[in-house]
């Protein structure tokens, strides 16, 4: 580990979008420096760029950049050339969806010349997958299962767990690095799955999504050695450069055809000759894999932008940018955690549950964590605040910018925050949806949250942001009886006077099928629950906003009686499916 302390020289020069705020969401898209745009600028000013599928002066400049970005972006990733091929397409999503439509299209055609086959692939995924990973499992007629943890896939790839028969195309995907909680997954994989003398493992290709670990770490260890290289491997440019928004798809170029082979569609300049007319269409394709592949015109002065933006890259960050931008990332994510986890009110409740696997010595070793923090805030007695109205909310009016909700990481927010199947439905019943607004009263339920908020930090991140951030932390939840929040939010008494054990834990039945397995056990086990006063109901009757608050300070066997008795469950109930709009899942 190592702090990259040129980032404080330069980040008012080359980022100054960046003057007067924290910027701590580089998971979702990292920042571009000012003088990688004043160089494109200055490049599209000066030079004439044509369609590259042209044989003009300008088009053959286009194609030959293009040529020459395709090489210089495989050399900046540790692939070499000879071995490997980047498909330039919109996005990660995009690259993924194109795997996925050669093995839905090859599964299709074995259907068509035999009635027995249900022409589908097989499709393995890990439980931390984003969604645009999970969702190649509906093109597989349910030839799909997902690993809920590393060690079922370890078991499968040494042929010890339940293996699917022979003779059957198959996909495993698995992510480099978690979106949601930063945690790095093993990169052995690809390589012992295509080691493996298993019957089951021989026609299985790995489809490995890089596009969080590639924000703050080489590749190089991917792709060293191509028999242990992933077979795809999808990238997103703007998370590890900030712009152009542009997308890849590495390819070892021996596991290749299968996407020429498979693929029906073609587009336009992925083709030598067409067939229209007649009673038996035909059509040769384009010989090179990327050039079979990339339909229609590239984004030519997208990926001339990203030729610029290697160059950025070796000169603000050194001649190997990455792996000095890993060691900057890391040494500042250890001191991320260890400050956040340092934070504890005086009833001894840490401010903030941390969602990782053994974090203390996953943080500070690149090969384990990113340099992603995932949590939640609590209040002095353990109840859970509201991730987006509340911590992101009061984040974004102090100009401090993280990412609240379920981070496209449905399997995560389910492992991490106890959700079975059968929670999620009803939640889903019950009004919540991904990416739409929170309301206060769905972002924490039985005090579980149904979300988290992230930290992701990146090359251009500074100790101070780090100290910005947890400035913000001390400030707004620790200051007082609860900080700012408390002050400004108005909470009940009893919020803050909770006679309850601080450490205390819900039980919540995960097997239930019944809404009520959201709630706590039965109180008798616990110490006094304290019970609104007059004053503190007629309080709630007033201001909503106070209602919600009191449904989290006590159990809610109690909140249901005092509203009836108080004449406010049905003011309660309208205003629930009214405001009801959160997300598990998203």
């Amino acid at each position: 580990m190592a702090y990259n302390s040129d980032v404080d020289e330069f980040q008012a020069t080359e980022y100054p979008m960046l003057e007067g705020k924290t910027y701590l969401d580089h998971g979702g898209a990292t920042i571009y420096a000012k003088s990688l745009i004043e160089t494109v600028s200055a490049d599209l000013i000066s030079n004439l760029y044509g369609n590259p599928h042209s044989a003009s002066d300008p088009a053959m400049l286009s194609g030959q950049l293009v040529d020459e970005t395709r090489e210089k972006t495989l050399r900046f990733f540790g692939a070499d050339p000879e071995h490997f091929d980047l498909i330039f397409v919109a996005n990660a999503t995009a690259a993924i969806k194109l795997v996925m439509e050669s093995f839905k299209d090859i599964g299709n055609a074995a259907k068509a010349d035999d009635a027995s086959s249900d022409g589908a692939f097989r499709y393995f995924y890990h439980v931390d997958c984003h969604n645009s990973v999970i969702g190649v499992r509906e093109t597989t007629d349910n030839n799909f299962h997902c690993f809920p943890s590393d060690a079922e896939v370890e078991e499968w790839v040494d042929g010890r767990g339940k293996q699917a028969r022979r003779n059957r195309l198959g996909l495993f995907a698995y992510p480099g690095q978690s979106n949601m909680t930063g945690r790095r997954l093993p990169l052995s994989w690809p390589g012992r799955l295509r080691r493996s003398t298993h019957d089951a493992h021989q026609d299985t290709f790995t489809l490995f999504d890089a596009a969080a670990l590639a924000t703050t770490a080489p590749l190089n260890n991917v792709f060293a050695d191509p028999d242990s290289a992933p077979d795809f491997t999808a990238l997103s440019f703007y998370k590890i450069f900030g712009y152009p928004d542009l997308g890849g798809l590495i390819v070892r170029k021996s596991s290749g055809n299968i996407l020429r082979w498979g693929r029906n569609y073609f587009g336009g300049g992925t083709v030598e000759v067409v067939v229209v007319m007649g009673n038996k269409p035909w059509y040769e394709g384009r010989k090179t894999l990327h050039s079979s592949l990339e339909d229609g015109t590239l984004p030519f002065h997208s990926i001339i932008a990203l030729n610029a933006e290697i160059d950025t890259h070796d000169r603000l960050y050194g001649p190997e940018p990455m792996k000095r931008i890993s060691k900057h990332a890391t040494f500042l994510g250890k001191k991320l955690y260890d400050a956040m986890s340092s934070l504890v009110y005086s009833t001894g409740v840490p401010v903030v549950k941390i969602y990782n696997d053994n974090p203390e010595f996953l943080y500070g070793n690149p090969s384990l964590q990113g340099a992603t923090v995932a949590f939640n805030v609590r209040t002095p007695q353990g109840a859970y605040i509201p991730y987006t109205s509340v911590v992101e909310s009061l984040a974004n009016e102090k100009k401090i910018f993280v990412r609240a909700g379920t981070l496209c990481n449905p399997g995560g927010i389910a492992t991490y925050l106890g959700y079975d199947p059968i929670h999620i439905k009803k939640l889903w019943e019950d009004g919540h949806r991904c990416s739409s607004a929170a309301t206060t009263c769905s972002e924490v339920l039985g005090n579980r949250p149904t979300g988290v908020v992230r930290v992701s930090l990146g090359a251009m991140t500074t100790m101070a942001n780090v100290d910005r951030f947890i400035d913000f932390l001390k400030e707004e939840f620790m200051s007082g009886a609860l900080g700012t929040y408390d002050r400004n939010r108005s909470f009940p008494p009893s919020y803050v006077s909770d006679s309850r054990p601080a450490t205390r834990t819900p039980s919540v039945d995960t097997t239930a099928t019944n809404y009520e397995s959201y709630r706590p056990t039965a109180p008798s086990r616990r110490a006094p629950i304290p019970i609104p006063t007059a004053q503190q109901t007629e309080a709630i009757r007033a201001d909503f906003e106070s209602i919600l608050s009191f449904q989290q300070t006590v159990e809610p066997e109690v909140f249901e009686v005092e509203t009836e008795k108080k004449g406010l469950k049905n003011l309660w109930k309208s205003k629930t499916r009214k405001h009801s709009s959160v997300s598990v899942g998203a």
